[in-house]
């Protein structure tokens, strides 16, 4: 084999090897779809609405009202009540008015309070299917951090007429995951290195230059894309809330 030929060959093995080696590194992923929210169940789903302050009297109302994306299910399946967040609005001045739409709980004096949506895994994105009837209006999501920062993601335009599905990706600066295995916070609670984020609210915002003297929207089914693979080792079920408490329980002093 002459020198050439020698060359070419070391060459074509140099550019194989690294494309094989990191074929062999690939990370491992579980991908799936969860829907977080239908609405279809209003005793086990409450929400609220908070509006700025030029919000005009008798306004925001809510309901879960029986309609839904016919591109999402066609037709109701039998035995089942689909329903939509339904939302009315009217503000007593065009500007950047905004109605929050917040999931909450009723405590113990029977009072609400905010909730968050936990998102298991490393989400990608979140997608939910908002009816529009061609305003030129615009919506974000807030997500809270393991740290307790918020973050705002812009969900998209409303000025489209019927159902949309509206597709928000996760940026990647958002952190999901830590170094350490298991650690205890400051207040003593327990964490492991999967952080996930949760759902905070929603925000519908008008523009300055639309009409807010009254309008419709509607909210269903609120969707994540996740990696819910998690690395296997000896031991793994101590980074876990649940038995780490049953065993501290039994065995602590």
């Amino acid at each position: 084999m002459n020198i050439g030929r020698r060359l070419g060959l070391c060459l074509v093995v140099l550019l194989v090897l690294p494309g094989l080696a990191f074929a062999q590194q690939r990370a491992t992923t579980n991908i799936q779809s969860r829907v977080l929210e239908t609405f279809d169940n209003p005793d086990e789903s409450e929400w609220a609405l908070f509006t700025s302050r030029f919000t005009a009297e008798g306004f925001p109302r809510l309901g879960f009202i029986r309609t839904f994306p016919e591109a999402l299910y066609r037709a109701e399946p039998e035995g089942r009540e689909l329903r939509a967040l339904g939302i009315q609005g009217a503000f007593r001045r065009q500007g950047y008015n905004y109605i929050e739409i917040v999931p909450v709980t009723t405590d113990a004096n029977g009072e609400q309070v905010p909730r968050a949506i936990p998102i298991p895994g490393r989400v990608s994105s979140i997608d939910l299917w908002v009816w529009g009837s061609n305003f030129d209006y615009f919506m974000d999501i807030h997500v809270r951090d393991f740290r307790g920062m918020v973050h705002v993601l812009n969900v998209g335009n409303l000025n489209y007429r019927g159902w949309a599905n509206l597709r928000v990706p996760i940026p990647t600066f958002i952190p999901q995951t830590s170094q350490y295995v298991a650690q205890l916070g400051v207040g003593g609670e327990f964490a492991s290195d999967l952080r996930g984020l949760e759902i905070v609210k929603m925000v519908l915002w008008t523009r300055p230059t639309e009409q807010v003297n009254g309008f419709f929207v509607y909210i269903d089914e609120i969707k994540v894309e996740t990696d819910i693979y998690r690395d296997p080792f000896d031991g793994e079920d101590l980074r876990t809330a649940d038995s780490v408490q049953q065993l501290w329980e039994e065995g602590g002093r």
